[in-house]
Parts: C-alpha cells; structure tokens; sequence
C-alpha cells in the first residue's frame, strides 16, 4: 500500500437562485470528498485551482487550507467540505491539487482531476 495515496470525488450543482444569466453570472457549489487511501495521517495545506469558463477565460486560485481549514486526515478516513465559484458562461471546468503533508514530514501533492461545471440544460 502506498504510505501516501489521497483520492478526491466531486460533486457539482448549478445554484439558479444565485446566478443571474443576463448579467453573464453563473453560480456553482462543488462537494469534494479527499479520502486518505495512505497507511499515514496527512494534512492539508494549501490549494491551487484552474478555473476555466466556457470562452476559455482562466483564472487560478491559490491559498492555505480549504473554506478556512487545513484537515488532518487519518488513514482511513475523510474530509468532505462544500465551496462554490461564479462563472461569466453556463459551462466551464476546474482542476487543480492540495498541498499535503504526511505525520512523517513527507511533502506530497494530491491532483484533482478537471470536474465539469454545467448549468441544466446547458449541454444536450
């Protein structure tokens, strides 16, 4: 088993009551699951998104933690947390990777595979 294997899941949703189309204002939130698949705790540090809209207009977001916190996470278990971004187009994307260390000092990185963000009806 590998002392350091973290896997993320995703899910998104369109939030309509706080986006506004005729002013180019999507909303989105995106649950994210990080399971720590390792034999050692591991802390999050750090995070970096790629936000991209559907014009391919990009913006990336860097800093500590996530929504305030920077999790333990023990083999075994989870930490799930909620967060939302504002797109100008009905579709885009983000991708990006945690900052983690492991109770042994050991400095990792954990990739979060590019995840749609889609407004209903947006895509056929």
């Amino acid at each position: 088993m590998n002392d350091y294997a973290i896997a993320v899941s995703v899910q998104t949703r369109y939030l309509p009551e706080q986006s506004d189309p005729q002013k180019k204002r999507f909303a989105f939130a995106y649950t994210i699951t990080i399971a720590n698949q390792g034999c050692v705790d591991a802390q999050l540090l750090y995070r970096h998104w790629l936000i991209t809209d559907g014009n391919n207009k990009q913006q990336r977001v860097d800093g500590p933690g996530v929504v305030g916190e920077q999790p333990l996470i023990a083999p075994g278990a989870s930490h799930t947390y909620t967060s939302g971004c504002l797109l100008e187009t009905p579709v885009g994307t983000m991708e990006g990777s945690y900052d983690m260390r492991a109770s042994d000092g050991h400095s990792f990185s954990a990739d979060i595979a590019r995840f749609r963000l889609t407004q209903p009806h947006a895509l056929n």
